[in-house]
């Protein structure tokens, strides 16, 4: 495995809570790299895609490894317009298309139903429910550290068209095998109907940077 010292810039979703990568962004410093947790304001009504991608390339340059969690994923598509990325990695992703709203992605892709249907088939319950949905696998202690963190998600970002071309050329898809908002089988689909690529899966549900950061760490690591 290549020392060379990586920059990661880690984008958050709906919410904007940098927060969420703070196990992460630990364990990547920890082995010499550097991590950049970025922090959004989701709930700021006059704030939308531009100005998120904006705050993204303030601290972001050409070869960094950008990662983005869930609803992230809109904002990382058009930074990587903008940028020679080494690499991006979606994590539990809604993997947008060219000129898609994250409003428009929920009915396009399916994601209800498929939610729906994993319940049923899980035994949990269909009503949605952050205990249930989110942080079923987040150790309770690392929940309430971050309850002080959370904030909603504005109308706006999803509201605005993910402006964007194309993926770059090296582009990874991680999955949370018990992601239950997102659950695997859709996943799966969109990222070889979105991308064209199969996504690697690890155990972990929707906040898998919390359930399980080692796997996130040794996932984003292994891209040397």
């Amino acid at each position: 495995m290549s020392t060379t010292t990586r920059r990661f810039v880690l984008v958050p979703g709906a919410g904007g809570v940098g927060w969420y990568w703070s196990r992460v962004a630990a364990a990547l410093t920890e082995a010499g790299h550097i991590a950049i947790p970025i922090d959004l304001p989701g709930d700021d009504t006059a704030a939308g895609l531009a100005e998120y991608r904006d705050l993204v390339l303030a601290q972001a340059t050409d070869g960094d490894v950008i990662v983005a969690q869930s609803m992230g994923a809109f904002t990382a598509a058009s930074v990587c317009e903008q940028l020679d990325v080494a690499e991006l990695v979606l994590v539990n992703a809604m993997i947008p298309v060219p000129g898609e709203t994250a409003g428009q992605w929920w009915g396009d892709v399916g994601s209800i139903d498929a939610r729906i249907a994993a319940a049923d088939a899980g035994g949990y319950s269909r009503e949605f429910d952050p205990e249930i949905y989110f942080l079923h696998d987040v150790p309770p202690e690392i929940a309430r550290e971050g309850e002080p963190f959370q904030r909603p998600e504005a109308d706006r970002a999803f509201g605005d068209p993910c402006l964007f071309t194309g993926w770059p050329a090296r582009t990874r898809v991680l999955a949370g095998a018990g992601d239950r908002f997102f659950p695997l089988a859709l996943q799966q689909r969109l990222a070889r109907e979105r991308i064209g690529v199969e996504p690697d899966v690890v155990p972990g549900g929707h906040l898998v940077a919390l359930s399980n950061p080692r796997a996130v760490v040794d996932y984003l690591l292994s891209g040397d």
